[in-house]
């Protein structure tokens, strides 16, 4: 049984799913530790986003909530959040609405930003995530494989996210009032992971010349050389903050990149030096892209300075474009009806059975032969009885690969076609919650 827990701007709070995002790294290995019915986790954890996709093996007619409410309690313990208020704040699909919700969300019809681009890209590495973690499961591999190829197939076929729009863009468009001419302007970003490279393009795209990086990881250098701009040091950032006309934080640190000791502490450098620095009067804009926040409440403090920050952006996100969006959900739609129509056609484990059915049967027409023969120490039986096991062991093997990339039809077509085998109607009675991994354990 495939559930969704799902925490998103459209009903949590930018408070607790700040909380949440900062505490997703190894929360579906918490999560999978709850119940023995928990069979895989996948989650992913964007800025306007938390959501935990579970596999459960429930059995037929129990209810998964007890279960679920272990989930919540793990991934609240994590963040520091009570369970009672993830309980109301959380949302709840399961079954087939599954895969619409998620191959919803990775063709960014879900996102603040209708058909942002970052989103897609997010849900593939939540999947790598898992898979590194060890918690994913054949059906949540098929899902989210399933999910990146509607993706694809909505930005391909539709209007949306056409022009390039995303969180980083919206931003700056926020931003163009408080810009006069990007070309003049004095950038300074901070950070060189999630959002970096679509701000840099995002910015040079709006004319922006005067660009350097700073990285609090140390990465700055080696981002500066791929992008063929300037990297500041430790040593000359509080300058280059206060120097900066426009700051743009982006982030995943969980401390905050920027705050009002920092730009104090430029100002008075510059001031003491006679720098060259902002203009008397001017405005500072920082924008901070970052989840956790990059940038602390108390800049607001300082004189001059302007923050734009998510929860603004949010506020701020245009309707969307009804035409290209309604034929998005169409694609959506489809792809999702048809992942429900193919789940259990695309068990591995009935042909596994049914392979294993198959040479069984030609092994024991070979062992009779062989005793009709005179086979009276029973020598050709156990050799032909070793035979078959040291054949069935590379399909197998194959089997349990295939399953954990989610690529079952290529395992059930290739038996079809070497062997000639597919599930029969009983075969295919077999239980969901026997894994094709445990009936291929099981020779």
């Amino acid at each position: 049984m495939l559930i969704c827990l799902t925490a998103s701007h459209k009903n949590a709070g930018f408070d607790t799913l700040e909380r949440l995002s900062a505490n997703a790294e190894h929360a579906a290995p918490r999560i999978l530790a709850v119940d023995d019915a928990v069979q895989g986790a996948v989650v992913v954890a964007t800025c306007n986003r938390f959501e935990a996709y579970l596999d459960l093996d429930a059995p037929e007619g129990s209810s998964p909530v007890p279960v679920v409410h272990e989930a919540i309690r793990a991934v609240g313990t994590a963040a520091g959040l009570e369970p009672d208020e993830l309980r109301t704040t959380f949302g709840f699909v399961h079954g087939n609405a599954v895969a619409g919700h998620l191959f919803a969300v990775a063709s960014g019809l879900e996102s603040v930003v209708i058909g942002e681009g970052e989103i897609a890209g997010q849900v593939r590495r939540s999947r790598e995530r898992a898979r590194a973690e060890g918690t994913t499961t054949p059906d949540l591999e098929r899902l989210f494989q399933r999910a990146s190829q509607t993706s694809r197939r909505v930005k391909n076929q539709t209007g949306i996210g056409g022009a390039g729009r995303s969180l980083v863009r919206l931003a700056l468009d926020l931003a163009e009032s408080r810009v006069p001419d990007w070309a003049e302007a004095r950038v300074l970003l901070v950070g060189t992971g999630r959002y970096a490279g679509a701000s840099l393009a995002a910015l040079r795209e709006r004319g922006a010349t005067d660009v350097r990086v700073y990285s609090p990881s140390g990465r700055a250098g080696k981002f500066a050389t791929s992008h063929a701009i300037a990297a500041v040091t430790k040593a000359d950032y509080a300058v280059a903050a206060a120097s900066a006309d426009v700051i743009v934080t982006c982030t995943t640190v969980e401390h905050h990149v920027v705050d009002k000791a920092v730009l104090t502490e430029g100002r008075a450098v510059l001031a003491a030096s006679a720098s060259d620095g902002l203009k008397p009067g001017a405005r500072q804009l920082i924008v901070d892209l970052g989840l956790p926040r990059n940038v602390a409440p108390d800049v607001a403090e300082v004189p001059g300075v302007d923050l734009l920050d998510l929860e603004t952006i949010r506020i701020h996100a245009p309707l969307e474009e009804l035409g290209a969006t309604d034929a998005a959900r169409e694609i959506v739609g489809r792809a999702a009806r048809t992942f429900g129509e193919s789940r259990e056609e695309l068990d591995v484990a009935p042909a596994v059975v049914a392979l294993r059915k198959h040479v069984f049967g030609i092994l024991e027409d070979e062992i009779e032969r062989a005793r009709a023969r005179g086979d009276e120490d029973g020598r050709t039986e156990a050799a032909l009885r070793h035979l078959a096991g040291v054949l069935l062991h590379t399909p197998m093997v194959r089997s349990r690969e295939h399953a954990r990339a989610g690529e079952q039809r290529a395992w059930v077509d290739g038996v079809a076609a070497v062997f000639g085998v597919t599930p029969d109607a009983a075969v295919s009675e077999v239980s969901r919650p026997q894994s094709a991994t445990g009936a291929a354990d099981a020779s």
